[in-house]
């Protein structure tokens, strides 16, 4: 269905039943963030969405809202009704039953499993079943997760934090604080919507990061539950330079070590202290980044990957054209030329460089966040 066909009506429900979607920011992984609004004789008589995993759909939390008043009703969700038995019943067969009239989403699932089947079995049963409403902006609620479904990796993000002179840290290595307490609130956001986060064993050398979500800092609403749901942390690691008593062994949650090391002995060590170990491929002394990226959407159904990490490594993403979102979030201050850059590139000529799109700019108290998209950032 064309979009010229949509009334006012119909993507004012839809837009209120992506704004539902967006409750489940934090919480859905790895599950898509979905919403659904009914409306029966021009009123809204049900609303919900999906807010955590094995838990209801957005379809079965409004038609529960409902009650009676779904019947006839149409139902406006953000992503096409599932069709098949996971941890919960099938949203297209609750719809059916409830005995709803009409749906309209948003987009047609990537989901293999399901893939146009929730709209065929909707419009087996007589039900009138349309998509492509506002589907841009219902795509933008579960970059992640399509992502996976279409290509079998995660949505990458690499976040970076440096002075207007482009520096993320003095020659010495000393780097905190460059941004403020309110970038920082919003870099602690990222981490929770993230599935996991991944740096470098530089970066754990050289600050003792501990990579967690800090309830204290997030700055919404249930905080402290969203905060117990720690993203996995992952290290790249290929000789084993860990050391024993990292603060990022000590936190709630996984932290797995992506080494290319068969030192038994210094993997036993770790795994005693909580460590996981992963053994990667490397090249040139260096993780193999892709085969990482395809074991974490398949293994561990990661969705949005967090890059958290110093110049060489951010810089080896973006130059294998991995990247699909940079966050930069840029302080009011100069650090000299001596000090570190943001990214470690090797380029050497004008025809070389690396477009990026702005998607958005806002400030964060006194800082400059900007988010950017590389212009070839596509997997190849």
């Amino acid at each position: 269905m064309t979009s010229s066909v949509w009334s006012a009506a119909d993507r004012s429900y839809m837009a209120r039943a992506i704004q539902l979607a967006k409750q489940g920011l934090y919480t859905t992984q790895p599950n898509p963030r979905v919403g659904c609004v009914l409306v029966n004789d021009g009123k809204v008589v049900g609303e919900g969405f999906h807010y955590r995993a094995g838990e209801g759909h957005a379809e079965v939390n409004a038609i529960a809202a409902a009650g009676h008043l779904a019947q006839g009703a149409t139902a406006y969700v953000t992503l096409e009704p599932c069709s098949h038995y996971g941890r919960t019943p099938p949203c297209a067969e609750g719809l059916k039953s409830a005995g709803v009239k009409r749906v309209v989403c948003a987009m047609v699932d990537p989901n293999p499993q399901v893939a146009g089947r929730g709209l065929a079995l909707l419009r087996e049963a007589g039900i009138k079943a349309e998509s492509g409403l506002l589907e841009s902006e219902a795509r933008a609620l579960n970059p992640g997760f399509i992502k996976r479904m279409e290509q079998g990796v995660p949505f990458v993000r690499v976040k970076m934090a440096a002075s207007l002179d482009g520096r993320t840290a003095m020659a010495s290595g000393e780097s905190q604080w460059i941004t403020g307490p309110d970038a920082r609130s919003e870099v602690q956001r990222l981490r929770a919507q993230s599935d996991a986060v991944l740096t470098g064993i530089g970066s754990i050398l050289q600050d003792d990061s501990a990579l967690t979500v800090r309830a204290q800092q997030l700055g919404i609403d249930n905080a402290e539950e969203i905060a117990q749901r720690q993203p996995l942390r992952l290290v790249l690691d290929s000789t084993l330079r860990m050391p024993l008593d990292a603060k990022i062994l000590q936190q709630p949650g996984r932290t797995v070590i992506v080494t290319a090391s068969e030192n038994k002995s210094r993997i036993e060590a770790l795994r005693e202290v909580g460590a996981e170990l992963l053994l990667m491929p490397e090249s040139k002394g260096r993780i193999e980044l892709r085969p990482l990226l395809s074991w974490l959407a398949e293994t561990e159904q990661c969705n949005e990957l967090l890059v958290e990490t110093g110049a060489t490594l951010a810089g080896a993403f973006i130059e294998q054209k991995l990247v699909d979102e940079i966050q930069l979030f840029m302080a009011m201050k100069l650090m000299g030329s001596d000090a570190r850059p943001v990214f470690s590139l090797p380029l050497n000529a004008m025809s070389e460089q690396i477009n990026l799109t702005l998607l958005d700019s806002r400030m964060l108290g006194q800082d400059l966040k900007l988010t950017l998209k590389p212009v070839d950032g596509e997997m190849q």
